[in-house]
């Protein structure tokens, strides 16, 4: 993370200040909750100081995971040289998780919205879901579940993009666990409850950078694309998109779903202070 990153963070955790020094590493300082907000997404969280907790601190609704399958462990990191044994992603996502629900009464933030979990598979597709999906079973109590044709809302969607072995995903009648869609998937048949999300680089799609004005035609086109997707009641993200508030003005104007951030204070005095529409 960018020294300004890291400065820009400080405005998240002030709270932080006044916590005991023997709270549990896994816990956010007590205080007044943050106002959750939704449409927040921490690209590559893990690598913040405190991975999901800084995310959370900030309101977070949605954490992205890269992981590698190393000798049987989920390990999260972007490089497989990266990876240490004691960073799995039950540690740093999926038990902090559980945690903070059954604290909450069954939500993540207290009365909030579903927090999405963005596992993005490093390794083999087949090998790494395999292990992924047992994993995953044994937080169902928090997890949303989806089976043929419906979604059972839970504290937690898991949503897996990267190396998806769609297959295996395709013929499970109860997962807990979507697929991040891309956008070829929007002129598929392929079902919400399956492909609830559709992603893709802003840089593939887009030249604009958020300097000057955005062209029209690009406009329409992220119009064009966001109204496409929910009209199948898919969600839309885009990586890669500058870090800057007149990016997420036009992402937002043009009804994007998930901000993709690694400037966490930044996104969240935005989106705090940005006029209601």
């Amino acid at each position: 993370m960018s020294l300004k990153n890291r400065i820009g963070l400080l405005a998240c955790l002030i709270g932080a200040a006044s916590q005991s020094l023997a709270q549990p590493a896994n816990s956010l300082p007590e205080g007044k909750a943050p106002e959750p907000l939704p449409r927040a997404h921490a690209h590559n969280d893990y690598e913040h100081k405190r991975p999901l907790l800084d995310a959370l601190q900030c309101g977070f609704c949605s954490v992205e995971a890269d992981i590698w399958l190393v000798d049987g462990k989920l390990l999260v990191a972007h490089d497989r040289n990266q990876v240490k044994p004691e960073r799995t992603l039950q540690t740093l996502y999926l038990d902090p998780l559980r945690e903070r629900t059954r604290r909450n009464g069954g939500r993540v933030y207290p009365n909030g919205p579903e927090v999405t979990l963005l596992i993005d598979v490093k390794s083999d597709a087949g090998n790494t879901y395999s292990a992924l999906r047992d994993v995953l079973k044994e937080y169902a109590d928090v997890l949303t579940v989806f089976r043929s044709g419906s979604t059972e809302t839970n504290a937690v969607v898991v949503i897996i993009s990267g190396n998806r072995d769609r297959a295996a995903m395709e013929n499970e009648t109860v997962r807990y666990a979507a697929l991040d869609g891309r956008p070829e998937d929007l002129d598929s048949t392929a079902s919400s409850h399956f492909i609830p999300l559709v992603s893709e680089s802003w840089t593939k799609m887009f030249k604009w950078r958020g300097t000057g004005p955005m062209s029209k035609e690009e406009k329409q086109k992220l119009l064009e694309t966001v109204a496409k997707a929910h009209a199948q009641g898919r969600r839309v993200r885009f990586w890669a998109a500058p870090d800057k508030p007149e990016v997420w003005n036009e992402l937002l104007n043009g009804g994007v779903d998930l901000l993709n951030a690694d400037d966490l204070a930044g996104l969240q005095k935005y989106l705090l202070n940005r006029p209601p529409h």
